[in-house]
């Protein structure tokens, strides 16, 4: 029988009760971490570069650079979208899976490929694995009751980052102290992944999802989603199955999530940085790609146990960790402020790429690249709860999918141009020059919008001394302090701060 709407308005999620169920909720957390840190275990990861251009693989700078590399781009933007229909759809854990196999395929193809081919195959693999991040973050969330979601994403997170961090640490120590050659490095990262593979057969596969398989509006003590507040009356017409919405329904539930989007959109603070997490998020992974061909460069030496690639990728880790923590305790006022910091910010990120490119040290080289990601992971929170604060569940990821793809988009139109051999096909150091010019403009327009805001604020009359910093609020939040209320609706209420991983 469907719930009516006060019954279910007065449903509120609960903790965990004591006893059994809080031994339960716990051992699935326990579990969802454990997975979590083991899928990260990919010691071999920083050091495929060397490894491609080693006497094992023996390819050249411009075919990596141009041949192989490229083929990342175009792949993730063409299975992005279908991932991600297909994570909810198959309710997550068939898309874990794919991407267990996926990283298993990566590791097999770097082993005993031999061509262009091959590795371009690798990199289409590897491409499947990024675009199913997104299956563990919302599978987390779809398995504990709604009042654990900040704990969960925080555990998650955590278990996350030590996996990538431990994953680092190991593969420089087998290097430089073992002496291990980057084959057999590579082998025992196939041993991982065949482990956490076979992990993800044991993981439970949740009855419901955010968009497919929704079932019934409010069950488990799970508060109702946006989509069903919008026609909570048509959830079951006569003669339906509970949990079943007819199409009618999901067309219109659809139409309206689109309007609300349309009114969201017009939120100041949702468009800077919606906008930021577009441009900056492109650039950030093109020099997340192209950066360890940028070390070999540098770096050009035939003694594996001199290369430092995991070191550099284990302090980026931390020290994008330690930014994303301090992001939470930033006292700032956002609305007036945002545009300026994230120009200081994209600034000091310009200057960092121009170092990569003019260094011939690697260990400025190394430590730029450090300073580089720690920056961008400053922002990433900032930039989350921004965006999400003022959005529905359902809103908020399709807000998040749009600039997601949007940035992938412009991603692949610079790889394009920049760095395929069928566009300029620019050797590597090259290719930086053009990301710090692409930085630097960047800045330049943040300065622009940051100038032309204050002297909006200054030419209505709001120059007067600012109240003293406060917490980080939410666009609506900001809106509210200086307009008045607003009115309450499902759309502008404050919810969860999804995961965030870069």
């Amino acid at each position: 029988m469907a719930l009516s709407g006060p019954e279910v308005e007065k449903q509120v999620p609960a903790e965990p009760r004591p006893g059994r169920k809080l031994q339960s909720w716990w051992s699935l957390a326990f579990c969802l971490c454990f997975y979590g840190f083991m899928s990260q275990m990919r010691p071999g990861e920083s050091f495929i570069t060397p490894y491609l251009l080693g006497p094992d693989k023996n390819f050249t700078q411009k075919q990596v650079t141009n041949e192989i590399t490229p083929v990342l781009s175009y792949s993730y933007l063409a299975v992005l979208v279908p991932v991600f229909l297909l994570t909810d759809y198959l309710r997550y854990k068939p898309v874990l899976l794919l991407q267990g196999l996926s990283y298993v395929s990566v590791w097999l193809l770097l082993l005993f490929g031999s061509s262009v081919l091959h590795m371009q195959f690798m990199e289409f693999f590897f491409s499947i694995t990024m675009a199913a991040r997104i299956a563990y973050s919302s599978y987390i969330f779809s398995l504990v009751p709604p009042a654990c979601y900040q704990r969960m994403a925080g555990y998650s997170r955590a278990s996350v980052l030590l996996g990538v961090f431990t994953s680092s640490v190991l593969g420089q120590l087998l290097v430089t102290v073992g002496r291990i050659p980057f084959s057999t490095l590579n082998y025992i990262s196939l041993a991982f992944l065949t482990f956490s593979l076979v992990l993800t057969l044991f993981l439970k596969r949740p009855k419901r999802s955010l968009f497919f398989n929704r079932g019934a509006p409010a069950c488990a003590g799970a508060s109702p989603s946006e989509l069903d507040r919008m026609n909570l009356g048509q959830v079951q017409p006569t003669g339906g199955k509970p949990g079943q919405l007819p199409a009618s329904w999901r067309d219109s539930a659809l139409a309206h999530m689109l309007r609300e989007l349309g009114h969201t959109a017009r939120l100041p603070q949702l468009r800077l940085w919606s906008l930021w997490w577009v441009f900056n998020s492109a650039g950030y992974y093109l020099i997340v790609y192209y950066v360890h061909i940028l070390w070999n460069v540098v770096n050009p030496t035939t003694d594996t146990t001199r290369v430092y690639n995991g070191g550099a990728d284990a302090a980026s880790t931390l020290l994008g960790a330690i930014t994303s923590f301090a992001a939470g305790f930033v006292k700032i006022r956002w609305a007036l402020w945002a545009k300026l910091i994230i120009a200081v910010v994209t600034v000091l990120q310009a200057g960092l790429i121009f170092l990569m490119y003019k260094t011939s040290n690697i260990w400025l080289c190394y430590s730029a690249f450090v300073l580089f990601r720690g920056s961008h992971q400053l922002l990433v929170p900032i930039a989350t709860f921004q965006i999400a604060s003022s959005l529905s569940q359902e809103l908020r990821a399709l807000v998040f999918g749009v600039n997601t793809f949007l940035a992938t988009v412009l991603k692949t139109i610079i790889t394009l141009v920049v760095s395929d051999k069928r566009g300029l096909g620019l050797p590597v150091r090259s290719q930086f020059l053009i990301y710090f010019v692409y930085f630097l403009v960047l800045f330049v327009a943040y300065v622009l919008a940051a100038l032309l805001s204050g002297l909006r604020h200054f030419r209505q009359g709001r120059h007067q001394p600012l109240p003293p910093a406060q917490e980080l609020m939410s666009p609506v939040q900001e809106q509210a302090v200086q307009d008045g209320p607003a009115p309450e609706d499902g759309v502008w209420a404050v919810g969860e701060q999804p995961e965030a991983k870069a």
